[in-house]
């Protein structure tokens, strides 16, 4: 089980700091997204919690929520083995596991090897789940796996909260 932050619970999420897009015609923002719950579920493409639980709960995530107010975001977030996670692997990765949500690439500025929406969020590693209500604000900031039964039950309150 993961240790939930409540430090940012609450807290209005920042915006993304994105390199590329896949899946994604338009890319998506904050704000373009207010008014729906947004999971935004941080990985790496060799991260081994990420591909055995975090990017199938986000797939599952994706397909129980279309069309009901959630929006299911990646964030391929590199802070190691950066040689082997270039955007074309990401792209042939994001095939291969048929992830159909939109991914985004976190940027990087200069030699800090830590990705900047990373550092915005104060993510730990990968695999993170951040989920943010309908009005932007960050309402669940976990380091690893946290149980489907509650996240689904956050979704589901937050779903049920009017926004304002």
């Amino acid at each position: 089980m993961s240790q939930l932050l409540t430090v940012q619970a609450g807290a209005v999420a920042p915006p993304w700091r994105v390199e590329r897009w896949l899946n994604a015609a338009q890319p998506p923002t904050l704000g373009a997204l207010r008014g729906r719950v947004v999971v935004l579920h941080a990985f790496q493409m060799l991260c081994p919690g990420c591909v055995a639980h975090g990017l199938p709960q986000a797939r599952a995530l994706h397909a129980t929520f279309a069309g009901e107010g959630v929006a299911v975001v990646g964030l391929h977030t590199v802070f190691e083995h950066h040689d082997a996670m270039k955007p074309v692997s990401l792209a042939a990765f994001v095939h291969e596991y048929r992830i159909d949500f939109p991914v985004g690439i976190d940027a990087h500025d200069g030699a800090d090897p830590v990705p900047l929406t990373m550092q915005a969020y104060g993510m730990r590693g990968t695999p993170t789940l951040i989920v943010i209500d309908r009005d932007g604000r960050v309402r669940l900031h976990a380091f690893g796996r946290v149980e489907d039964l509650v996240v689904g039950a956050l979704i589901g309150r937050l779903l049920g909260q009017a926004s304002g």
